[in-house]
C-alpha cells in the first residue's frame, strides 16, 4: 500500500509513489487512457501528481488538470516545473528569469485548472540568470500563494546549497530535488544526497525503473517491444539508449532470482530499491495502462533485506553509473535554443 511521507524539512506529506506524466499525457497516450491511469492512481491511494510545462508544450498539464477536475483539491498534491522553452518559444520563453517564471506559473495554473501548485520546481539550473533573481521570483510566487513550496530538478550539490541559502534568507522553503535515480544510475549518492540532507531537502526521483529496462522487458537479441519507451520517437527512444547495452541487459536478467525470492517482479524490486534510501521520499512512476499502477503500488510498502541489497550491488557492480560529475555534465550550459524573432 502507498505510504505518506514528509517532503524535505517541511510539514507537507506526499504519497511515496508519485504519478508522473512525462512522455505520456498529451503525447504517447490518448486522453481517455491517460484519465483512466490518473483515476487508478487515486484509487490506489496516490495523491501526488508530477508534471511540467514543457511536457507536450503544456498539453500534459491540461490533460492532468482535466483528469483531476472534480476531485477534492485539498486532498491532492500537484507539482509542476519551469525552465525549458514553452509557449511560442520566443526569446524570453525559457530559463529561470523573473519574466519566464512569472509567465510560466500563470500558464501552468490555467492549464492545471487550479489556484496553486504544492511544489513549483526549477526543471534545470539556469546558468544565464543570476541565482538571486531566480530565488527572488520564486519567493514572490510563494508569497502570492501560487505555489506553497519550491523544488529543483537535476541540480548539483553546490547549486542545491545556493537554493537553500537564498530561500532561507528570503523566507521560503526549497524542500525537494528531482533527479534521475535507480539501481543502474546512482550519480546522486556521493554528493547530492549528503548536501540535501544538510539542507533539509529530500529526493523525489524519476526513472526508478531505468525507463523500463529494470522490468526485464528488453532482452538481448530480441526486437524491441512494440509500443515501448524504446520505440517512442517523441523522446523515449533517445533517453533509454544508455541502458540497452548487452552488458546491462545481461545484468538485469540476473536480478530475476532476487525478485523471485521476495515474490516481486523486477519492476517492483526496482521501485522498492529506490525507496530504501532514507533521503528518497517518493519515486515517480508513469503508466499507459491502469493495471501498471496496481503493479507498482505493491512496491510502496516493501523492505528489501540487507543481504539482498548487497546481492543487487554484486549483480550490477560492473554496470552501475555513479560519477557525480554527470549531473553537471548532462545539464544545459546555456539556455536552450529559442526563436529570436
Amino acid at each position: 500500500m502507498v505510504n505518506y511521507e514528509f517532503l524535505g524539512n517541511s510539514g507537507l506529506r506526499v504519497s511515496n509513489l508519485i504519478f508522473g506524466n512525462w512522455l505520456t499525457h498529451g503525447s504517447q497516450v490518448e486522453e481517455e487512457a491517460a484519465t483512466a491511469c490518473v483515476h487508478a492512481a487515486l484509487d490506489h491511494g496516490i495523491t501526488t501528481f508530477d508534471t511540467a510545462d514543457v511536457y507536450a508544450n503544456g498539453a500534459a498539464e491540461q490533460v492532468l488538470g482535466r483528469a483531476l477536475a472534480g476531485e477534492n483539491r485539498d486532498n491532492l498534491e500537484i507539482f509542476t516545473k519551469v525552465y525549458w522553452p514553452t509557449g511560442q518559444k520566443r526569446h524570453n520563453d525559457a530559463g529561470l528569469s523573473r519574466k519566464h517564471i512569472m509567465t510560466s506559473i500563470h500558464r501552468s495554473l490555467r492549464n492545471l485548472g487550479t489556484d496553486y501548485v504544492d511544489v513549483y520546481q526549477a526543471h534545470r539550473y539556469d546558468v544565464e540568470t543570476p541565482i538571486e533573481e531566480t530565488m527572488q521570483a520564486f519567493a514572490d510566487v510563494v508569497r502570492a500563494g501560487k505555489a506553497l513550496y519550491i523544488g529543483v530538478s537535476e541540480w548539483t550539490a553546490e547549486q542545491i546549497k545556493y537554493a537553500h541559502d537564498f530561500s532561507k534568507e528570503l523566507g521560503f522553503q526549497v524542500i525537494s530535488s528531482q533527479p534521475q535515480y535507480n539501481m543502474l544510475y546512482r550519480v546522486i549518492e556521493s554528493e547530492v544526497i549528503p548536501m540535501s540532507e544538510k539542507c533539509g531537502v529530500s529526493q523525489i526521483v524519476w526513472s526508478p525503473m531505468a525507463q523500463g529496462v529494470l522490468s526485464g522487458k528488453y532482452r538481448i537479441g530480441e526486437e524491441l517491444p512494440a509500443g515501448s519507451r524504446a520505440t517512442d520517437s517523441k523522446g523515449g527512444a533517445r533517453t533509454i539508449q544508455r541502458y540497452l547495452s548487452d552488458e546491462i541487459l545481461r545484468a538485469v536478467d540476473e536480478l530475476e532470482p532476487i525478485a523471485n525470492e521476495m515474490g516481486l517482479t523486477r519492476a517492483q524490486l526496482a521501485v522498492a530499491w529506490v525507496l530504501q534510501n532514507d533521503n528518497v521520499t517518493s519515486a515517480i512512476i508513469g503508466a499507459s495502462r491502469p493495471e501498471q499502477i496496481a503493479e507498482n503500488v505493491v512496491a510502496a510498502d516493501v523492505t528489501i533485506p540487507a543481504e539482498l541489497m548487497a546481492r543487487i550491488d554484486d549483480v550490477l557492480r560492473d554496470v552501475i553509473i555513479d560519477d557525480p560529475r554527470l549531473t553537471s555534465e548532462n545539464a544545459p550550459h546555456e539556455r536552450p535554443e529559442i526563436l529570436t524573432r
